[in-house]
């Protein structure tokens, strides 16, 4: 599992981590033809993440098809200071993977697929469980489900058509002094 940065078009380097290459072979008279298949991670760190895929007869093509499936697929998630904002479960076919937010320090409790994909999105701090099938093309397409399927409270009152609340020391600053 190798990193790779890329400067995108945007001047913007990109981590890109490799999360599977796999083997599948066609039985002919000659004998056996390989092909492979990647499973790429893409984020900037910065809450934009996305995934690719590629088929090639050779690993190095199949990488390159999956970085550039995977540029063309990101997506923004909210974050919470170095968290997600709340609990959520995404799920993908067979797979399901509960994310928890956690509190600075903890670093991030995931693996495989889901940990690439975290990193890649710039989130520092979480709880992971993965829940069902744990084939890495369905864990991560589950966790930019639950990601992407995430609100900021901004939003989340938006589509509710109500204000969002002041905080009470945000008045107090707000407010002049009286003498």
């Amino acid at each position: 599992m190798a990193n790779y940065y890329y400067k995108d078009e945007s001047s913007q380097e990109l981590i890109e981590k490799v999360v599977a290459v796999n083997r599948s072979a066609k039985v002919v008279k000659g004998g056996r033809r390989f092909s492979f298949s990647a499973l790429v991670v893409v984020g900037d760190g910065e809450g934009r993440v996305g995934i690719g895929f590629g088929k090639a007869l050779e690993v190095s093509d199949a990488i390159a098809k999956a970085l550039n499936d995977g540029r063309k697929s990101l997506v923004s998630i909210p974050r919470y200071r170095s968290t997600i904002p709340y609990e959520i479960l995404g799920k993908f076919k067979g797979s399901k993977v509960l994310l928890k937010p956690a509190t600075s320090g903890t670093g991030i409790i995931a693996g495989g697929a889901v940990r690439a994909v975290i990193e890649s999105a710039g989130i520092r701090d979480i709880l992971s469980k993965s829940l069902g099938s744990s084939n890495p093309t369905n864990m991560a397409k589950a966790t930019i489900n639950a990601l992407a399927s995430l609100m900021t409270k901004e939003l989340a009152f938006k589509r509710r058509g109500k204000p969002l609340p002041v905080r009470k020391e945000a008045e107090a600053a707000a407010a002049p002094v009286a003498q």
